[in-house]
């Protein structure tokens, strides 16, 4: 399997799926496209057009694999490309069942489900606000948009919310005891809070050293220290590198 993903400073959505593989160990082969400036005639939409219709990373890609004393023999799913966070966390939870991506219980399971799909759906003014920029820092603008911009101290008030309610019902040390796809997907939402300095309370805090301790957060931080890349796109409170 591939999963292509783009620059790990700025790419929330390629986190989630990369962080929740790595963590968990499910093999696969990272293909790293940069950003550019997204011209329909740029570079990346030219290279994610050829797996992704939509023209966006993340995509798990899988190939077909024949052996070669049996052409006819081929990989479970044959070639596939699957695109958007929720469908490659879908599809991996049914390749890898042992991998246990979902909680177990099945209330825990669809509570996890449920608190995805509102971070898939929703929080645009949290995004918009407070991108995810790793090699930033930005305490200065954190605390300006949150005094200014209410609808993203709201969706802040909202994720604390999500996390508080989870972390008291499973009792941690995740949100839905053992790491999760939940976990994965919220780990961007992490990043951005300490790029920004965004205050929260004290579960939630320690709920964010505990992702950023795990070694597979570590080392997508430590890669995306060391592109040295700068896409103006997603700079929108900078000029040039600090």
């Amino acid at each position: 399997m591939q999963l292509y993903i783009g620059n790990k400073n700025y790419s929330s959505w390629s986190l989630r799926p990369w962080l929740v593989m790595t963590h968990t160990g499910i093999p696969f082969e990272e293909v790293a496209l940069r950003f550019d400036d997204f011209a329909a005639d740029g570079a990346f939409r030219r290279e994610i057009a050829r797996v992704n219709p939509a023209g966006k990373v993340p995509v798990l890609v899988v190939r077909q694999a024949h052996d070669a004393r049996s052409p006819s023999t081929s990989s479970v799913d044959g070639d596939l490309s699957v695109w958007d966070t929720l469908a490659i966390a879908e599809y991996l939870n049914e390749r890898f069942p042992d991998k246990q991506l979902w909680p177990r219980d099945v209330k825990q399971r669809a509570l996890a489900r449920s608190v995805c799909a509102e971070m898939h759906s929703g929080f645009q003014a949290l995004r918009g606000a407070f991108p995810m920029n790793i090699e930033a820092s930005l305490p200065e603008i954190g605390q300006r948009m949150l005094a200014e911009n209410k609808d993203a101290k709201a969706n802040l008030d909202r994720i604390v919310q999500l996390w508080t309610d989870a972390l008291t019902r499973s009792g941690g040390p995740f949100l839905f005891g053992e790491f999760s796809i939940a976990d994965g997907y919220f780990a961007p939402v992490v990043s951005r809070i300490k790029t920004h300095a965004l205050p929260v309370p004290e579960q939630a805090a320690a709920y964010c050293q505990r992702i950023q301790a795990l070694p597979a957060m570590q080392a997508w931080t430590a890669a995306a220290l060391a592109e040295h890349d700068w896409v103006a796109d997603d700079e929108p409170y900078r000029t040039k590198p600090a």
